[in-house]
C-alpha cells in the first residue's frame, strides 16, 4: 500500500459576509450580499451560493490546495462550450491571486433549476425517460466539440497529447494498473486485467476524432425545473473533462445505474444516439472497466479503503 497521505478535498473555509462582499464588489460594486450558503454536492471543490439583496445569486467554487489548477481548466472548458447551445454557468471572476481567500476560486452565474439528483424520486418512468433523453442530447452537443488530440484536459488544453484513442486509453489503462498495484491492489489481478484489455484493444480504434467529454455526467451535475414535469435547465461541473471517445462519456454516465434505472438508461442512449456505433455495447463494457479501475485508485488515494473490496470484485468479474 502506498504511504502517500490521503488527498485533501473540499476546502473547509468560513467566508464571512464582508469577504463575500469584497468578491461581489469586483463585479457589481454596491450590490449588497444578503447571505452565504454551502451547497451539497461537489466531491472535490467547495460550492457556495452568495445571495444578493437586489440581484441574482452567484455561485462561488473554491478549489482544494492540491488541485488549484482545476480552476483554469474549468474556465478553459466552459470557454469551449460557449456556443454549444446548452445552458452552462458563465464565469464572472476567475481568481488565482489568493488575495481575497487562500484558494483559487471562480465566481459564476447561478443557473435556474434544482439538482436532478435531489428530485429524482418524484418523476414517473416516462418523465425520467424524457429528462434523460434531453440529457443525452445535451451530452451529444458537448461531444460535438472537437480537439486537436486525445488526452486528459489541463488548464490550457490537452496535457499529454496522443494521436489516437487507442494510444490514449492504452496509456491510461497502464497508468492506472500501475497505480492499482502501487496502492495495494492484487498484482495477479492486474496482470489478468492487462491481458483482457489488450485483447479488446481494437474496440478503441472506432473513435477517430478527439471529442470533448464531460466525464462526470450524472444527476448531481444536471439542473432541472423544480415544478411538476422536470425539464433540463443546465449542466455544471466540467473539471473532469477529457478529449476522448463519446462512448467513454456514456460509460461513465451509466456507471452507477442499476437494473431499476432502465428508463434513465434508455432515455440517455436514445437522446445521445449511442446505438448507431458498431460494437457500442462491447466498447462501453471496456470503458466501464476503465471507470472501475479509476474509481478504485481514486478511493485508495483519498483514503476510502472501505470501498475497495466491492470494486475489486467488480474488476474480477470484468476479466
Amino acid at each position: 500500500m502506498s504511504d502517500d497521505p490521503p488527498l485533501q478535498l473540499k476546502p473547509r473555509l468560513a467566508i464571512p459576509i464582508d469577504q463575500a462582499q469584497a468578491i461581489i464588489d469586483r463585479i457589481a460594486p454596491g450590490a449588497r450580499v444578503a447571505g452565504i450558503t454551502e451547497l451539497r454536492g461537489g466531491e472535490i471543490s467547495t460550492i457556495l451560493q452568495i445571495t444578493r439583496a437586489d440581484a441574482p445569486s452567484c455561485i462561488l467554487k473554491v478549489y482544494p490546495a492540491q488541485l488549484q489548477w482545476k480552476m483554469a481548466k474549468e474556465v478553459y472548458v466552459l470557454g469551449l462550450l460557449r456556443d454549444a447551445g446548452i445552458a452552462i454557468p458563465r464565469i464572472l471572476i476567475a481568481d488565482d491571486s489568493r488575495a481575497l481567500i487562500d484558494f483559487n476560486f471562480v465566481l459564476m452565474s447561478k443557473l435556474d433549476g434544482v439538482v436532478l439528483g435531489n428530485r429524482e424520486a418524484a418523476p414517473t418512468d416516462q418523465e425520467l425517460f424524457s429528462i434523460y433523453a434531453a440529457m443525452g442530447t445535451a451530452l451529444r452537443r458537448i461531444n460535438g466539440i472537437t480537439l486537436d488530440s486525445f488526452g486528459y484536459i489541463g488548464p490550457h488544453g490537452v496535457w499529454t497529447s496522443y494521436p489516437t484513442n487507442r494510444a490514449y486509453m492504452s496509456a491510461q489503462f497502464e497508468r492506472k494498473l500501475t497505480e492499482f498495484c502501487t496502492r495495494g491492489g492484487d498484482e495477479t489481478l492486474a496482470a489478468r486485467l492487462r491481458s483482457s484489455i489488450l485483447a479488446r484493444g481494437v474496440l478503441l480504434d472506432a473513435a477517430d476524432t478527439p471529442r470533448l467529454c464531460h466525464y462526470d455526467f450524472h444527476a448531481g451535475n444536471v439542473l432541472v425545473t423544480p415544478e411538476w414535469q422536470p425539464r433540463l435547465t443546465g449542466i455544471v461541473d466540467f473539471e473532469n473533462a477529457t478529449a476522448g471517445d463519446p462512448l467513454m462519456d456514456i460509460a461513465k454516465a451509466l456507471y452507477y445505474f442499476t437494473p431499476r434505472d432502465a428508463p434513465k438508461r434508455d432515455g440517455l442512449l436514445a437522446g445521445h444516439g449511442t446505438s448507431d456505433r458498431p460494437d457500442w455495447e462491447a466498447t462501453i463494457a471496456l470503458y466501464r472497466l476503465a471507470c472501475t479501475l479509476e474509481l478504485w485508485c481514486w478511493f485508495a488515494q483519498i483514503g476510502r479503503i472501505d470501498a475497495l473490496p466491492a470494486l475489486t470484485r467488480e474488476l474480477e468479474s470484468a476479466v
